[in-house]
């Protein structure tokens, strides 16, 4: 028994050394460290380190529902043809549209490297008449908005107009070109300068775009290699802002300016008012066969001046009250007025109603009867629109 138990003894004592020495061999890899995202703060909300890089990212956008009613043209509504007895009636103006946005920065030696790309998708109706075309819901063109660089004060790609952006839009009112203030999309070369204490400034290079006053007619890109010129000055301080812009149309030899005063009346309340005069002494007289007579890129506005004024106020966090009134020349006039609701952070209901009296844009056996919404002096409409911003 004592031998036996011995060799027993002696195997599993083997089997034992063996298995260490196994399980010794065995080299368990270090596992690599996760690289997870990073939150960049330097250039505001929403910013993240792209894996790798010391780029920072910014994803955002929005959904956008519109409903329209009312009369044909500059807004709100449309029309279309009975199915079955072909009469052209009212119907409403829809338009559903996906916005992506992205924005990046990166810190260099230069100064600041940003881009800024802005793509809208669209679907639904035209609130166009359907006698100049099909009034059916479809995929609309996919258009580029914004694609620019940006290296410290120097940006190139594409953009609006600094006779626009610098000096700001016409209200927060949906329909904030009833009196159009200057044409939008170019592609640029601009220099920003910004001194820091409130002083800013802009010069801008730009190509201009082929879409005149009711966005199909016109000559607005360059036609030589004269660009269009734009230069902008700007003082911002805590009560408001005084700003003002010049535009060379290169292709007109003309000039265009407008002058803006924003008011910060309270938290509550703040009020602008803009106006804008341009030569127009190569402008060739508007005809119904040739619509874009009259005005160039810049002073899209009927006859030598023009004048937008309205304001915002915040009845609550939730609520805001917007208004816009403006006027030309040609007695055109235009007003704007809407109520904004937050449901919740980042959901928008706005209703809006809209008014435009066509002075001698809308005067049947004048150079200027063509571009009357409807043929009508008077027009009225309104929108509802639900937008999810991100």
């Amino acid at each position: 028994m004592n031998i036996k138990s011995l060799l027993l003894g002696s195997a599993a004592a083997l089997l034992a050394v063996s298995g260490a020495r196994a399980a010794d061999a065995v080299v368990v890899a270090e596992p690599e460290p996760a690289e997870y995202v990073k939150i960049c703060d330097v250039y505001g909300a929403g910013y993240f380190y792209i894996p790798g890089t010391e780029t920072c990212l910014r994803i955002g956008g929005y959904v956008r529902y519109d409903i329209g009613l009312g009369d044909v043209g500059s807004f709100d509504g449309a029309r279309s043809n009975d199915v079955q007895d072909g009469k052209n009636q009212s119907t409403w103006y829809k338009n559903t549209r996906f916005t992506l946005k992205t924005w990046t920065g990166q810190e260099t030696e230069l100064g600041t490297l940003k881009t800024y790309t802005e793509t809208r998708f669209n679907f639904g109706n035209s609130n166009a008449d359907p006698d100049f075309g099909s009034n059916s819901a479809h995929n609309k063109d996919v258009s580029l908005n914004f694609a620019w660089i940006q290296l410290g004060g120097l940006r190139v790609g594409k953009d609006e107009s600094a006779f626009d952006t610098f000096i700001g839009y016409a209200g927060n009112v949906i329909q904030d070109t009833l009196v159009p203030y200057g044409d939008f999309d170019t592609n640029v070369v601009q220099y920003y300068f910004d001194a820091g204490n409130g002083f800013s400034a802009v010069v801008s290079l730009e190509e201009g775009s082929g879409a005149g006053v009711d966005g199909q007619y016109g000559v607005g890109t360059i036609d030589s290699y004269v660009p269009h010129v734009v230069g902008g000055v700007k003082w911002t301080q805590g009560w408001g802002a005084i700003s003002g812009v010049v535009a060379y149309d290169s292709n007109y030899e003309e000039v265009a300016g407008k002058v803006r005063l924003d008011v910060n009346v309270s938290n509550e309340l703040s009020l602008f008012i803009m106006g804008g005069y341009g030569t127009d002494d190569n402008y060739n007289d508007a005809t119904y066969d040739q619509p874009a007579g009259g005005r160039g890129f810049y002073k899209q506005w009927g006859g030598n001046w023009a004048v937008w004024g309205g304001g915002t106020y915040k009845f609550n966090e939730k609520t805001s009250f917007n208004a816009q009134v403006s006027a030309d020349d040609w007695k055109n006039v235009g007003v704007a007025a809407n109520v904004a609701y937050d449901i919740v952070p980042g959901f928008t209901v706005t209703a809006e109603v809209d008014y435009l009296h066509a002075g001698k844009f809308g005067e049947a056996g004048t150079e200027n009867f063509a571009w009357t919404p409807a043929d009508k002096k008077n027009s009225v409409g309104g929108l509802l629109r639900f937008q999810r911003s991100f």
